[in-house]
């Protein structure tokens, strides 16, 4: 889906948009690739959490499918690098659920490719950042990335320094909007140093950031899949930050007052 697409989904409930932002081959697209499979699987539903509908199935489908075992000597790999192009807006996944009490709760996935967010971080009114900015303001949950095989690799000092860029743009425009650290390629080992690092860029925050990590390879004592599991109950719970309109006392008998004109 794309920007105009927007209002159809609106129409009956206002979906709550999950921001996935990182650099360039952290893992952003394999995680929505992953989601998808799982659902197929019946692991990510619940009874508290029933799977209804998608307006996007062709599009999950598109990101997932080279993540599928196929017949032929060919493996599954990981998914296509998204494209930079010219979009001012993410490319959006949409899902819905069916609650226990009968609700829905509508998802909107926000694909992005990692450029934008490395302008944005550096610049946060750069032309090229647009669909940065336009995630930065709609995104109702953020996932903040930190791809563990770059900061153990042999730029990891390079790949340390622009996530403490991303994560203080991220923390800033969230303005308190639900946030998650979300450790990538988990079966990459990084050094405690690194680790602390990292958390100590997330820890402006006055409220305390869940984490999770999420691996498409095997780990030991780790169930695959419980990583990604345990990220999308978070996102399937997370509720919208609510508007608080400060009530006074009424004028008269007309209740339209009880809110002042500001």
């Amino acid at each position: 889906m794309g920007e105009s697409d927007l209002n159809f989904v609106s129409g009956r409930i206002k979906p709550v948009t999950v921001g996935i932002v990182g650099p360039e081959s952290a893992g952003k697209t394999t995680i929505l690739g992953a989601f998808y499979l799982l659902l197929g699987r019946g692991v990510l539903t619940t009874e508290e959490n029933v799977f209804s509908n998608s307006y996007t199935l062709t599009g999950w489908e598109a990101v997932a499918a080279s993540m599928r075992w196929k017949p032929g000597p060919m493996p599954p790999r990981f998914p296509p690098h998204t494209p930079s192009g010219k979009a001012r807006a993410p490319g959006m996944l949409h899902l819905a659920f069916r609650r226990k009490d009968g609700t829905l709760r509508e998802l909107l996935f926000a694909d992005a490719p990692g450029e934008w967010f490395r302008k944005w971080a550096v610049n946060q009114e750069a032309p090229d950042a647009e669909g940065a900015r336009w995630i930065a303001r709609h995104a109702d949950v953020t996932l903040l990335i930190a791809d563990r095989q770059a900061l153990s690799g042999s730029s990891l000092g390079t790949a340390r320094n622009d996530f403490q860029l991303l994560a203080q743009r991220t923390i800033a425009e969230a303005r308190g909007r639900p946030l998650a650290l979300v450790w990538t390629k988990g079966d990459v080992e990084v050094a405690a140093a690194m680790e602390a690092q990292i958390r100590r860029a997330v820890a402006s925050l006055p409220q305390s950031i869940p984490e999770f990590t999420v691996s498409v390879a095997p780990r030991e004592q780790v169930t695959l899949g419980d990583g990604f599991r345990e990220l999308f109950d978070w996102i399937v719970s997370t509720r919208r930050c609510g508007v608080v309109v400060p009530a006074t006392q009424p004028s008269g008998n007309d209740p339209l007052f009880r809110f002042s004109r500001k």
